[in-house]
């Protein structure tokens, strides 16, 4: 197999400097992949699985949650969207880290990253084998986990307009089934929906069933569904137009945001009542399909959350085997995982896929102590994540302006005041999380782990910086 033009990071590049382009991976992204990618991105398993533990906690304010953390999304999209379409990257924030900070942020960023996104893949695997395994009682959850990695393993091997062509349908139906949602959940809060009375705001009343620690806890699970709008920003890198792909993207964050989170937030608290057991134990959406009475309404949704999972999975798959091979051609990581093979890192996707069944078997096999300690140490990388956005958001802009008097394609809003602003933010929900016994063996853990790859980064730092 041939290797990637340049292994290392050349000593004579400056963190600062644009990655050179990289003619070794494919451009078989199309701009249908790109929209439809970032359009069911936000479609993820987190928003069909986990709001209902947001919702057991939070009551109706989940609503106000949903829309908190989404300004934050929005605002931390923006930020990546004006680097990464300036910087058109397959490490996406890595790389722009490294620029921005230096390459031990860079390793630190990369490296926590893909070890969330190896993880996640097998907890989606796990998902959706529980879902197929209500179907088909008495089959093994191993198996169709098994089958399920090496179906999106060999996707992702073969061409990335193969991944580009599962996220496409995936997210089209994804899209297709929660705008009927909402079409049907509005029309029976309006008492038009035959065979349904308008429930009003009878469900409303207890806005705030458990106080503002109700509301936190809602805010923490609202942070977390968010998470994989990064994917779109690393996608870009491999299409063929990756500065209109990212603006397209960007710009259309917020009306997405709001419309199938914000909306279906509302729709679901609206209809059924907060502390319904059915929301947990069914999850939120194929709860309020039930409640109407729509024969087999609830068995579609649980086949669009099978959806979900398996598009999850095939975009962590992705997305982890481009991080990896992004940082190691950038000299941080083994040589071999840059290694491609017909325009597809092929060993970082093996690597990647490795790791995440991995984690699927520490989950039958030691469940309460190494899985466990793995799910906390991932528990709040996204936030760490988005620090190096904001932080690399600040540096970036401000060289740009000094250096070129360019005006990027997609501009921050409110430069430097939102980006100051996000970051209180995010600052805030560390603060929350500290707060809380179960979140804060989460902070800590995550924070053990980026110190340590912090310190890896620099120590490899101040190494080549001595050669």
């Amino acid at each position: 197999m041939p290797s990637s033009p340049s292994l290392e990071t050349p000593p004579q590049r400056r963190a600062d400097a644009p990655e050179a382009p990289d003619a070794s991976l494919s451009h078989g992204l199309k701009q249908r992949h790109l929209s439809m990618i970032a359009l069911g991105g936000v479609i993820g398993s987190g928003l069909f699985v986990g709001s209902g533990a947001g919702i057991a906690a939070a009551g109706p304010s989940i609503v106000v949650a949903f829309a908190l953390s989404g300004l934050l999304v929005m605002l931390v999209m923006r930020m990546l969207g004006e680097m990464s379409a300036a910087y058109p990257s397959s490490g996406s924030f890595s790389a722009h880290a490294e620029r921005a900070i230096g390459p031990w942020a860079g390793f630190a960023a990369g490296w926590s990253f893909w070890v969330l996104l190896c993880t996640a893949v097998g907890m989606e695997g796990i998902g959706a084998a529980k879902i197929v395994q209500g179907w088909l009682p008495g089959t093994p959850q191993w198996m169709w986990v098994a089958l399920f990695m090496v179906v999106f393993c060999g996707t992702n091997l073969a061409a990335v307009k193969n991944f580009g062509e599962f996220e496409f349908w995936f997210a089209a139906l994804k899209v297709g089934a929660i705008s009927l949602f909402l079409v049907l959940g509005a029309l029976a809060v309006a008492g038009v929906l035959p065979g349904t009375d308008s429930p009003g705001a009878s469900n409303l009343t207890d806005f705030l069933p458990h106080g503002s620690e109700g509301l936190v806890i809602g805010l923490l699970a609202s942070v977390f569904a968010y998470g994989g709008l990064e994917t779109v920003t690393i996608a870009a890198a491999e299409s063929e137009d990756p500065v209109r792909g990212v603006a397209n993207a960007v710009r259309t964050a917020m009306w997405r945001i709001a419309l199938f989170y914000v909306g279906s937030m509302a729709v679901v608290v609206t209809l059924v009542p907060w502390d319904s057991k059915e929301i947990v134990t069914k999850g939120p959406y194929v709860a309020a399909l039930d409640h109407l009475g729509i024969p087999g309404a609830g068995q579609l949704m649980n086949v669009v959350v099978l959806v979900a999972l398996l598009s999850a999975m095939n975009a962590n798959t992705y997305g982890s085997s481009r991080i990896a091979y992004s940082l190691v051609r950038r000299g941080m990581g083994p040589k071999a995982l840059a290694k491609v093979s017909g325009g597809v890192p092929r060993v970082a996707v093996l690597v990647s896929s490795v790791f995440g069944f991995a984690c699927v078997l520490l989950s039958y096999w030691r469940p309460d102590d190494v899985f466990a300690w793995l799910l906390n140490m991932i528990g709040a990388v996204i936030l760490v994540v988005w620090i190096f956005i904001a932080v690399s958001q600040l540096v970036l802009r401000r060289r740009m302006e000094r250096e070129s008097g360019e005006r990027p394609a997609v501009r921050m809003w409110g430069f430097p005041w939102l980006t100051w602003v996000a970051l209180a933010g995010m600052a805030a929900i560390f603060v929350l999380m500290a707060r809380q016994p179960d979140t804060r063996v989460q902070l800590y853990s995550t924070g053990g782990m980026t110190l340590v790859l912090a310190a890896v980064g620099y120590v490899r730092q101040r190494a080549r910086a001595g050669r």
